[in-house]
């Protein structure tokens, strides 16, 4: 799909056995009101019939989608940053394969950015959807835009991957081999760095699976309080905390893991 309209967006989507899902994001992609440059899909190893599906969606528009086969499976972080790598467009857009976005998207965060150079990622809100396969429609029209402060970001992950549209050009990449949380550890590492953080009131994402800590495994919950503390920690070697800073995210993330495990083992008590 060649449009001589589409603004400077690159969109990449880490994609792992997802042939059951990566057509409705590649969807909602096309039916943005403004569309981006290109979208890289990135097969990370997936074993199945993903990459064939993969290359089937790329056969349907040559030239826009652009399809990266990974030989090994190293996680979405290493997937993104194959996709980053391989941009070409000023401002990159994350997208997750099971996840879509509101048709206004991409106009209404590209054009905040495209007004405001100075910010460096803009994120946005989302909302989760009951029905799998309905793409996003509701109502935008209020929409305001705040500042994320260095400290409210270190006190939570402020945004969804798929909310986030950052610039091509800064230094910062996601972690390599990090499989959890490392989406907060790349917000951090850009607002501790000095660059400007905002998001965007509006809902411009939807997210077809629950909120986090209620239905997970347990297992899965302990491992992104894993990836949270292992954050908090390179922070500090990288000297953007101290010490004394360091001990109070760390027992600030203990107390939330607690309570995620009594909220989980609630809900599970429930269910019975």
């Amino acid at each position: 799909m060649q449009d001589d309209t589409a603004i400077s967006v690159s969109v990449v989507i880490p994609c792992f056995q997802c042939a059951g899902t990566i057509r409705r994001a590649v969807d909602s992609i096309v039916q943005q009101t403004r569309k981006p440059a290109e979208v890289i899909l990135v097969d990370d190893a997936s074993g199945d019939q993903t990459l064939s599906v993969l290359r089937n969606i790329e056969s349907q528009y040559p030239g826009w989608i652009k399809v990266i086969a990974l030989k090994d499976n190293a996680g979405a972080a290493n997937a993104r940053n194959a996709g980053w790598e391989a941009a070409t467009q000023t401002y990159i857009a994350f997208l997750d394969s099971d996840d879509a976005w509101h048709p206004k998207k991409i106009e209404i965060q590209y054009g905040y950015m495209l007004a405001h150079p100075d910010v460096v990622l803009c994120g946005h809100g989302c909302r989760t959807l009951a029905v799998e396969n309905a793409l996003p429609d509701w109502d935008v029209s209020e929409c305001t835009v705040q500042p994320v402060s260095k400290w409210l970001l270190m006190l939570s992950n402020r945004f969804v991957t798929p909310s986030v549209m950052l610039r091509r050009d800064i230094e910062q990449r996601f972690v390599d081999g990090q499989r959890y949380m490392e989406d907060h550890m790349l917000w951090l590492s850009i607002v501790c760095s000095g660059g400007l953080v905002v998001k965007i009131s509006a809902e411009l994402a939807a997210i077809y699976k629950p909120s986090y800590g209620v239905t997970g495994l347990s297992s899965q919950v302990w491992l992104m309080e894993k990836g949270d503390l292992a954050n908090y920690y390179r922070l500090y070697c990288d000297r953007f905390i101290n010490v004394l800073q360091l001990c109070a995210l760390l027992t600030y993330s203990l107390l939330k893991y607690c309570r995620r495990l009594i909220i989980y083992w609630s809900y599970l008590r429930w269910k019975k």
